[in-house]
């Protein structure tokens, strides 16, 4: 079933001409829980990877020696979905809460994989053919394969993550591994994604307003002003919360391709290419949630009335504390590294 976001409240070019400068597109990806295969554009589903290719391992040398099972997570995941949609009594039973609690225990890794390379794991694959924001990339290239380490253990902080990007020519793979390398253990539930199939919708979107010309930010930040104001001066304690740029009329929620990043959690900084000094684009947004009470008009047609979990947490990922990873790429280069940030 697709996916249909649903028409802005209000039309902002209407109220802001000069917002049309500043619109451009961006793909919603939608992940949704499913069985996708490889020939499918995926979260934490298969991919598509070359039987004779070295699967990605962390380059970076930290411990990853405890933690928790992959397996284990998603067991406690669908045990925990189905015992608090159970009705008439919502809720783990008795006998499976020590179950859970053990589904929940850390261990230990074997004294092997202690000592050697860490795979990572596989966040999603994306072919363009399905998506209409990815880049059409000069090698011809057509599928973006993502993957991430288990562990925040990364950078000169010591508590960075790491991502690794891929591209490729689907029609060169032949014989695909059908049996990666998994970590034995991961340092947070939050980067085992759980298997999602993908309803892509490109809509418009506008840039972040802190990134506007100040006269025109000036003028929505007094606009937004004047209508809580009003809502506050408002009797009615049951009215919805007024129409804002930022949660409804710019940049959408959820994990998406293209566009605009968001920079709600700090103020913008400059993100150019390592290596060229090339401005650089937003690539791809992996978010925590795909719509919540701050972004409820962005919930899906098909969607509406539904309860928040499981169907505004499909992929069951956390980055950071519920933010969101923007990923970008140079557009002069794309073999240019990709630089990444949290909000």
């Amino acid at each position: 079933m697709s996916r249909t976001t649903p028409p802005r409240p209000l039309d902002v070019e209407a109220l802001f001409p000069e917002l049309k400068a500043h619109r451009g597109t961006t793909t919603r990806l939608h992940p949704r829980q499913g069985r996708p295969d490889v020939t499918e554009s995926s979260v934490g589903g298969p991919l598509l990877w070359p039987a004779d290719e070295p699967w990605p391992v962390c380059t970076e040398p930290h411990r990853h020696a405890s933690g928790w099972r992959p397996a284990d997570i998603h067991r406690r995941r669908h045990l925990l979905a189905a015992a608090w949609s159970r009705e008439p009594n919502p809720g783990p039973t008795d006998e499976e809460r020590p179950l859970l609690a053990e589904l929940g225990r850390r261990h230990r890794v074997e004294k092997d994989a202690e000592a050697g390379p860490l795979p990572l794991i596989a966040l999603a694959q994306l072919y363009r053919r399905d998506v209409p924001d990815l880049p059409a990339w000069p090698d011809d290239s057509d599928l973006l394969q993502v993957f991430w380490c288990p562990f925040d253990t990364h950078g000169p902080t010591g508590s960075g993550m790491l991502l690794d990007l891929r591209r490729r020519r689907s029609w060169e793979v032949t014989d695909v591994l059908t049996a990666p390398p998994r970590p034995q253990v991961v340092g947070h539930d939050g980067y085992v994604p759980e298997p999602c199939v993908l309803h892509p919708e490109q809509v418009a979107t506008y840039q972040y307003i802190g990134l506007l010309p100040e006269g025109l930010s000036d003028r929505i930040d007094a606009w937004e002003e004047a209508r809580e104001d009003e809502a506050q001066e408002s009797a009615d304690e049951d009215a919805a919360a007024p129409v804002g740029y930022q949660y409804d009329l710019s940049i959408p929620p959820g994990w998406r391709v293209g566009g605009f990043a968001s920079w709600h959690a700090t103020d913008p900084y400059p993100m150019d290419c390592p290596t060229c000094a090339t401005p650089m684009r937003l690539l791809l947004t992996v978010d925590s949630t795909e719509w919540d009470g701050g972004s409820g008009s962005w919930r899906p047609l098909e969607e509406e009335g539904l309860p928040p979990h499981p169907f505004a947490l499909p992929t069951e990922v956390t980055v950071g504390r519920t933010g969101e990873l923007n990923v970008f790429a140079c557009p002069a280069d794309p073999d240019h590294p990709h630089r990444w940030g949290i909000q």
